[in-house]
């Protein structure tokens, strides 16, 4: 699909007045270039960088946003231009026809008559953003790290004062993701070559922690922020049970898997001691509420269990047929779908077992099967899903963050929408460790994306 090839204009440093070129696009058709709606998101899209001083200038063009797929047709004329309205018409209509010719034959185009038009950048961008799932609350929450970190910046220049004075009025917004986005913000200057604002932002972000108390080595990880990973030692049992029995019936399935490894014969014991304190004191209602919700949570854990015991042995019944076929490999892609956590909880299992009676062929073979396994998973996922695999099996958190600045190309609205899908899915499945790693992963890397 052609496009109009970008406009290359002669301007000066807005600061010291270098003579500069730069490339203008009026046109980003996400079908025909999908990577320009990176560019666009990111900021980078019609700015030029002052090779003498660094200065950043964004030049004002009008710009029309297209996407085939959802149906996005939007306009955005900046108001310093003073484009007149026939103006405005025949640069639509040009832009229009152009892209109704290279459309197929069969595709919508009845939403091309109907652009909606934008008075500010932001709100297009916005508008883009919603498209791909992600919410107002999100984006605005993020341009207001974005605008504090600005804020912050002006602070250092002025001394050491300024920023401590300004860091204790913003206290509460010096979190993960403020020293994530600002972490990206560095990076990114470092990988367009501006050295010396990186070195001013990684500064900024060393002085800011000692401020706020945090440790710098977190700040390019993607590690649970202090107090949201649940540890049984945390959390005592009077805790629990008061969580237990005041959650609504809606959100006690997820509690009670969160906190399965604890209900136990002593949980239920101290459960029981609250019903007979509460008959004691001649309080019938809060008996009764406790004994229902008792009863309730008795019937959840059992039908839990009986689910994971037939997930385990559904698993133990494939790696059975894994073992005794002639081809691992083969079999094990004949079962792709029956290849889930059970097996491979399953298999480890079969190979410490191995191990530790010294038989080291079979440790050897299941070993074996567990790497072909692996592979066949990693085969059947798209290049997404492998992506966010590689992140999952990254040793260090910081090492799944170096991954992320390394592969920008793959960082998109739907690569973040993605990350959040799956961190709901495993949330709902009770699997919160892993929900939180794939949501601050999708925090980091949507911070990327400003």
């Amino acid at each position: 699909m052609s496009t109009p090839a970008p406009q290359v204009i002669q301007l000066n440093c807005p600061n010291c007045r270098t003579p500069m070129r730069a490339q203008v696009f009026t046109l980003v058709d996400v079908g025909a270039q999908p990577e320009l709606k990176n560019y666009l998101l990111a900021g980078q899209l019609n700015m030029a960088v002052c090779p003498n001083c660094g200065t950043p200038a964004m030049i004002a063009a009008p710009l029309l946003y297209h996407d085939p797929n959802k149906q996005l047709f939007l306009v955005y004329f900046p108001q310093q231009l003073n484009a007149r309205p026939e103006e405005q018409e025949r640069f639509i209509g040009d832009a229009t026809s152009l892209i109704m010719r290279t459309l197929p034959q069969n595709a919508a185009k009845a939403y091309l008559l109907a652009p909606k038009r934008f008075l500010s950048l932001n709100s297009l961008l916005d508008t883009i953003l919603e498209a791909d799932g992600i919410s107002r609350e999100t984006i605005e929450a993020q341009r207001k790290r974005v605008e504090l970190i600005s804020q912050f910046a002006e602070a250092f220049e002025q001394g050491e004062s300024q920023l401590a004075t300004l860091a204790t009025q913003h206290k509460d917004a010096l979190d993960y993701d403020f020293f994530a986005t600002l972490t990206v913000f560095a990076e990114s200057s470092l990988q367009a070559g501006r050295e010396d604002s990186a070195q001013i932002l990684l500064a900024l972000r060393d002085k800011l922690a000692q401020i706020a108390g945090f440790d710098t080595e977190q700040f390019g990880a993607a590690a649970p922020p202090e107090g949201e990973a649940f540890e049984e030692e945390d959390v005592g049992l009077d805790a629990i049970i008061d969580q237990l029995a005041s959650a609504p019936e809606d959100a006690l399935e997820q509690l009670i898997s969160e906190y399965r490894p604890i209900i136990d014969y002593g949980f239920f014991a101290a459960w029981t001691e609250r019903i007979e304190q509460a008959e004691q004191a001649g309080d019938t209602t809060t008996a009764t509420q406790l004994t229902e919700r008792r009863t309730l949570i008795v019937q959840t854990v059992e039908r839990m269990d009986k689910q994971a015991q037939e997930l385990f042995e559904a698993g133990a019944a494939v790696l059975r047929d894994i073992i005794q076929a002639e081809d691992p490999a083969a079999a094990l892609r004949a079962n792709r779908e029956k290849i889930d956590e059970a097996f491979f909880l399953v298999l480890q299992a079969n190979i410490v077992a191995a191990e530790r009676a010294g038989n080291s062929a079979a440790a050897e073979k299941l070993s074996d099967i567990e790497r072909l396994a692996g592979e066949v998973i990693q085969e059947a996922l798209s290049p997404e899903d492998q992506f966010i695999n590689q992140l999952l099996q990254a040793e260090k958190p910081q090492d799944a963050t170096k991954l992320l600045r390394q592969n920008p190309a793959k960082i998109t609205t739907t690569f973040v929408k993605r990350l959040n899908e799956l961190a709901e899915q495993m949330e709902n499945d009770g699997r919160k460790p892993m929900g939180e790693r794939l949501r601050q992963l999708g925090r980091e890397a949507g911070a990327m994306l400003f």
